[in-house]
């Protein structure tokens, strides 16, 4: 197999881009806290990411079909997430029930002026 540097260089930038990836991912996994991102730029990458396979995918075969390949996946991964995740935090959240300090007191208050009995 001939390497030349464009692809040797491809190769590794999209082991590095690909790397850079991983630790948001698996940051979402492990907490499925995802209220700082926004849901608008998950799903405008994925529209992106669409598109852009149009072009992509009419290139000849090389490290850019897997670096795409993978933004594909990664960026999908995040909108099922954020979607399955936040959606079920904003409904817990509406649902919570909330306790009050108005809460039933299990021995009577004695009054201030009456007198203490020792047992």
């Amino acid at each position: 197999m001939d390497m030349n540097l464009p692809v040797i260089a491809g190769t590794i930038s999209t082991t590095i881009f690909a790397l850079s990836t991983l630790p948001m991912l698996l940051k979402a996994f492990r907490t499925k806290d995802l209220k700082s991102y926004s849901l608008g730029n998950i799903v405008l990458a994925n529209v992106g990411n669409v598109i852009h396979s149009v072009y992509v995918f009419n290139l000849p075969s090389g490290p850019i079909w897997l670096l795409h390949a993978f933004y594909l996946v990664t960026t999908g991964l995040m909108l099922v997430w954020y979607l399955r995740y936040e959606r079920r935090a904003g409904i817990l959240k509406r649902f919570q029930v909330k306790t009050t300090v108005s809460e039933p007191i299990s021995q009577p208050i004695p009054h201030p002026h009456a007198p203490v009995h020792e047992h």
